[in-house]
């Protein structure tokens, strides 16, 4: 069944409500709240049943203009009725990309998880954020345990892991670790504490975040060298070690390699172990861009030679909301030490 906003008519007692006349500012509405909230699940059921119908469009398209018409954008100057509300959510999933549809082709969806969805659910009923213990204690232990077994797929034994709001972001903390590792009086004096001109490499396949870290965090793109790849968009090891002795000639200070496990474009893997063995030998910073073939570290089947030595890296970006099917957004950036004593940022 398509969504039709039409389909989802509350009781009378119910309908011409608002939000003020629901929990919990009016503790007696538990029914009234129950109503609408099964109503709104209706609409989701509903949606989910057209997004997985070979016979659905994946989206029934409009320009923005003829878009604007069939909506209702204004922000009223009093509260809509929990009717109008039902009526909003249908409006939007009517009109709403199905990215779960079986003819659906995109970088970043394959379906939708129902057991994801329902976390999603859960999280935001509990309405609380990951500062400190005392206010998540449950999520803060669910964290800790998640992103530990994590570090173990990768091969690791102990370090420390965060979630970020994607993996551009978990890139960049990448960057900034590997800056405060080798310069670690960056933090208070800046860039007086580098003796020289700091140089990064990824291959020119590699996703343009790792580019954008050299922008932000003040080297500069130029400083940001970009290997070439072969035919099959897989780092050229020679050609990095050529472009590190180049730099260095140049009296630059090579720091940071970022290799990639899943190319945007191709879908290839960088040759870790041999880069691995580059950047033990000039003492670089190995970062493993593995935020869309991460998800091939629990196959048994692809996971080598595909992922082989990418323990031996030093971070690791891993998006579950990829390979995994987790709800966007999930990224997770790994560290294989213990960087939770460092105070990097603050």
């Amino acid at each position: 069944m398509a969504v039709n906003p039409t389909n989802y008519k509350l009781s009378d007692r119910t309908a011409n409500l608002t939000a003020q006349d629901l929990l919990p500012h009016q503790v007696m509405a538990v029914p009234e709240t129950k109503e609408f909230l099964l109503k709104v699940i209706d609409i989701l059921l509903d949606f989910i049943r057209a997004t997985n119908d070979r016979n659905e469009k994946v989206l029934e398209f409009h320009h923005p203009e003829e878009m604007k018409k069939l909506l209702q954008l204004e922000i009223p100057d009093n509260p809509a009725t929990l009717q109008q509300l039902l009526a909003d959510c249908a409006m939007t999933l009517k009109y709403q990309v199905k990215t779960g549809h079986p003819h659906f082709f995109n970088q970043l969806s394959c379906g939708l998880d129902i057991i994801s969805m329902a976390g999603e659910w859960l999280t935001a009923t509990a309405n609380t954020n990951m500062f400190t213990y005392e206010i998540a204690p449950v999520f803060i232990l669910m964290e800790n345990v998640v992103l530990t077994k994590m570090r173990e797929i990768i091969g690791w034994n102990g370090g420390d892991s965060i979630l970020a709001p994607g993996g551009s972001i978990s890139n960049l903390y990448a960057f900034l670790a590997a800056r405060h590792k080798m310069f670690p009086n960056y933090k208070e004096h800046g860039s007086r504490a580098i003796p020289g001109e700091l140089v990064m490499f990824t291959s020119d396949q590699s996703h343009y975040s790792v580019k954008s870290c050299a922008a932000v965090c003040g080297l500069g793109t130029d400083n940001c060298v970009m290997v070439p790849s072969d035919d099959h968009g897989r780092m050229i090891v020679t050609e990095l070690e050529r472009l590190i002795l180049e730099r260095k000639a140049k009296g630059q200070i090579p720091f940071f390699v970022s290799a990639t496990a899943g190319t945007t474009v191709l879908g290839a893997f960088d040759p870790l172990n041999d880069i691995a063995d580059i950047c033990d030998k000039y003492n670089l910073w190995l970062h493993v861009d593995a935020a869309w073939g991460g998800g091939l570290l629990l196959s048994r089947k692809y996971r080598h030679p595909r992922l082989s030595g990418i323990e031996r890296s030093l971070s690791v970006t891993w998006n579950p909301h990829k390979l995994m099917g987790a709800l966007l957004q999930c990224s997770t950036i790994h560290f294989k030490e213990d960087v939770s004593e460092e105070k990097l940022f603050f």
